[in-house]
């Protein structure tokens, strides 16, 4: 680079430097000059503690540090020290987008009309109490068996087997004998021998109409339905009495339902059916409960009801499936919340109850009758709130991180009356661990029937029981399972 335009940058570049510096003096002198505000630092946040890092969706997984979920891929979430109270350890707070992230979901507490019905499944069976019985009524030969076979459905009337019945020719002859001389009285005394000879009417008045014996009987199906059975072949011998065919109608149907043993005192003659078939679901038949069978099912612990459902068109065929609604009393004013917000522990039903500012908080519940997913609540909620139905049950874990279960809990439960929950059984082993049932499901615990071993509140209960009793007992919930606090001997055996 030349000297002269050496010296021209480096007096440019000093130009430069003196305009920023006069700028800058000049604002300082205007800022000097002008009254300042009185601006002082905002307080700093003071450093939260993290006391562990966890998984939403995995609560009861801690991590010492932040990162990623090993679980869901998601950011695992800090657990500050500060979070909570003493006063309320088990209530939580997530922010609204962790909420979506969730999945959670709240409904209203509500109060208003609640049918009381049971959902079960009935199975088609045929009518019993309409059927036909085929029998010879004298000794005789099979000698024609017309073209039928079980499982044929017949009309009224129709043709089944010829029987040749050898000794009824003699007492025709006799008849048509006394008929030729006119004499009324012996002719009455004759027709009735034919009658005691097993003949029937028809065949009678065919034999005086005609003035021949007719010694070949025609058997017929009595009724219209379903041949079940036909034992007879030709040539074949057969006495009198013999079961030659076995006719079932089809013109109503039983509707065989198997309800839960627990449900047996909700369930009387009469009471108001819907059935839904498969096999027509654009249909609703309707009936009513006809009969409930004495026994109970040893092995799924269920009673059989029948419902008899007229079937005039033959569509209703046995064997067919059923899902059946079966109608009981109506509760007017009955305070409830979907089935699905109901958390059960075991011990105890919780629901999650969601508070203001993004706060959710476990409470527990007292339970009434179960319908069409909607569940009473006796106790522990008020109308109006609102309770989480989706996602409850990660909430519910991390609750229990936070206290849920310790001592508020038990506070809780001993602040709350002890809820017994009753089933039936049969007593199958006594020994010290307690008594071993064969019992059906505790409705109000959500739990099935099964066999188990129960500990006794007083070994006392068990005085004058002995296996193979048929008893009826109330449980209670402990920290050590079910305990059985009431124990009564019923007077029939299965």
């Amino acid at each position: 680079m030349t000297a002269p335009l050496w010296k021209g940058a480096l007096l440019s570049g000093l130009s430069i430097a003196l305009g920023l510096a006069g700028g800058y003096w000049y604002a300082q002198q205007r800022m000097d000059g002008m009254p300042r505000a009185s601006v002082e630092p905002g307080p700093t946040p003071a450093e939260r503690e993290a006391l562990y890092w966890y998984d939403p969706m995995y609560p009861q997984q801690k991590f010492d540090k932040p990162g990623r979920s090993p679980f869901m891929d998601m950011e695992l979430v800090p657990r500050y020290a500060d979070e909570g109270s003493d006063t309320d350890t088990a209530t939580i707070s997530i922010d609204s987008g962790l909420s979506q992230n969730l999945g959670l979901r709240l409904a209203p507490v509500t109060r208003g009309r609640l049918d009381s019905s049971l959902e079960v499944t009935g199975v088609l069976a045929f009518n019993e109490r309409d059927v036909a019985v085929v029998q010879a009524r004298s000794a005789g030969f099979v000698e024609r068996v017309y073209a039928r076979a079980p499982g044929d459905v017949l009309p009224a009337d129709a043709a089944l087997a010829d029987l040749l019945i050898p000794e009824w020719a003699a007492a025709q002859e006799e008849f048509l004998a006394l008929k030729r001389t006119g004499d009324e009285v012996l002719l009455a005394a004759a027709r009735q021998r034919l009658r005691l000879a097993g003949m029937p009417q028809a065949l009678i008045r065919r034999v005086e109409r005609s003035g021949k014996p007719q010694a070949v009987l025609t058997l017929t199906s009595p009724i219209g339905g379903v041949l079940q059975e036909l034992d007879v072949r030709t040539g074949m011998t057969v006495a009198a009495g013999d079961t030659l065919a076995r006719i079932n109608g089809l013109g109503s149907v039983w509707l065989t339902l198997a309800v839960p043993e627990a449900e047996a005192g909700a369930t009387a003659p009469g009471q108001a059916v819907e059935a839904r078939l498969p096999a027509l679901p654009a249909e609703v038949l309707t009936g009513s409960v006809d009969t409930i069978l004495p026994e109970v099912d040893r092995e799924s612990r269920t009673l059989r009801v029948r419902v008899e459902l007229p079937n005039p068109d033959g569509r209703l065929r046995p064997g067919m499936t059923a899902h059946v609604r079966l109608s009981g009393a109506t509760q007017e004013s009955a305070l409830w919340v979907p089935s699905e917000a109901i958390i059960r522990t075991g011990r105890r039903a919780l629901v999650m109850l969601a508070e203001n500012g993004g706060r959710y908080r476990p409470v527990e519940v007292r339970l009434g009758a179960e319908n069409a997913g909607r569940t009473v609540i006796r106790q522990g909620l008020e109308e109006g709130q609102q309770v989480v139905a989706s996602g409850q049950f990660l909430l519910d874990s991390e609750a229990s991180l936070k206290g849920i279960g310790t001592a508020a809990a038990e506070a809780l439960v001993k602040q709350a009356p002890v809820e017994l929950h009753e089933a039936e059984g049969q007593v199958m082993a006594i020994n010290n661990a307690g008594v071993s049932l064969a019992h059906g499901p505790f409705k109000t615990l959500g739990m099935p029937g099964m066999t188990m071993t129960f500990p006794l509140a007083d070994p006392a209960l068990m005085v004058g029981v002995k296996v193979g009793d048929r008893v009826r007992v109330a449980v209670r919930q402990s920290d050590a399972g079910l305990v059985i606090e009431r124990l009564e001997k019923l007077g029939g055996q299965p």
